[in-house]
């Protein structure tokens, strides 16, 4: 399943991108944010993450920002499955292209797309010193749970007090007529 967005290409990871994916991530501070990410992040990392087993049923891309030349590897967006089951929707940007907007452009397309396939009670979190991780999940529709809990994060070697959110279906998710959606059709199927 591929996606294309206005400024974005969001498309499966292949073996051949763990250098590039490799590149992105391994940043002490994107991978604090994420909970199954290990630091510090090797190449090795990258290519397992790559070539491991998913559920063809969810969502889970590379974000590459679309250009006239070479394609530019800026993130990374998915909708994940918890150990207790539930749905989770995940991203991250690489440090020189965040702020400008490409993780609401990346998930928004994502969550489009997972409301397509039927998808339903999609949750996300973010770690309390993200804030901006938060900012992109009320633009999307998230609103907060409870209050924060306790959440183990793989970078950080610790557990940290983790903001979890539930999806409204609201936000800036409008049809976007810019987005075009790249799929087998078995892939969609529930």
């Amino acid at each position: 399943m591929f996606a294309r967005t206005q400024r974005l290409l969001l498309r499966p990871g292949w073996p051949e991108d763990a250098a590039a994916l490799h590149a992105a991530i391994a940043d002490e501070g994107i991978v604090r944010n994420l909970a199954k990410a290990p630091w510090p992040y090797t190449l090795a990392d990258a290519h397992a993450f790559l070539t491991r087993e998913r559920d063809p049923r969810l969502p889970a891309f590379l974000i590459v920002k679309r250009t006239n030349g070479t394609p530019h590897l800026v993130g990374g967006c998915g909708i994940g499955v918890q150990e207790d089951g539930e749905l989770e929707l995940g991203y991250w940007i690489a440090r020189r292209y965040w702020g400008l907007g490409f993780a609401t452009e990346a998930a928004g397309a994502v969550m489009r797309i997972a409301r397509a396939a039927g998808l339903r009670n999609i949750g996300c979190s973010h770690f309390l010193d993200n804030p901006a991780s938060g900012k992109v999940a009320r633009k999307l529709g998230f609103r907060p749970v409870g209050r924060p809990r306790q959440r183990y994060g793989l970078g950080r070697g610790r557990a940290d007090l983790c903001q979890l959110y539930e999806d409204t279906g609201e936000g800036e998710m409008r049809d976007d007529p810019a987005m075009e959606l790249y799929a087998d059709v078995d892939c969609l199927a529930a």
